[in-house]
């Protein structure tokens, strides 16, 4: 498993069980439970902060949630539920994609460690 982050189109090969060097991006700023926690690593951030795309891996907890930008993520591992303010239920794991739209709102639950490619607008 190798990455380059340096190159014109930085990559990541075998993004599914890569564990090379990533930043701790510690816990959700409005946790339920307090117990999640966020590590992961930047692919590309634009000058003025967007977009953005990494790997995104987060444990077991619960948190709330509100997006300020759209969000698409590719799950590769792990089991979460996202609740939203208006009672929808959005089950995600394994090889399921989602794009949250600017301002989704709502909670999370993840059950086991998720591990997501994302990129946001």
């Amino acid at each position: 498993m190798s990455a380059n982050f340096k190159s014109s189109a930085p990559h990541i090969h075998g993004v599914s069980t890569w564990n090379g060097e990533m930043t701790d991006w510690g816990g959700h700023l409005e946790p339920i439970d307090g117990r999640s926690m966020n590590r992961g690593r930047l692919l590309w951030k634009g000058e003025d902060g967007l977009p953005e795309a990494g790997l995104w891996i987060c444990t077991p907890g619960s948190w709330r949630l509100t997006l300020p930008r759209d969000e698409m993520c590719h799950f590769l591992e792990g089991r979460a539920v996202y609740k939203a303010n208006d009672g929808e239920v959005i089950e995600v794991g394994p090889g399921m994609v989602v794009h949250f739209r600017e301002d989704w709102a709502g909670t999370v639950e993840v059950f086991e460690t998720i591990r997501s490619v994302y990129m946001l607008r």
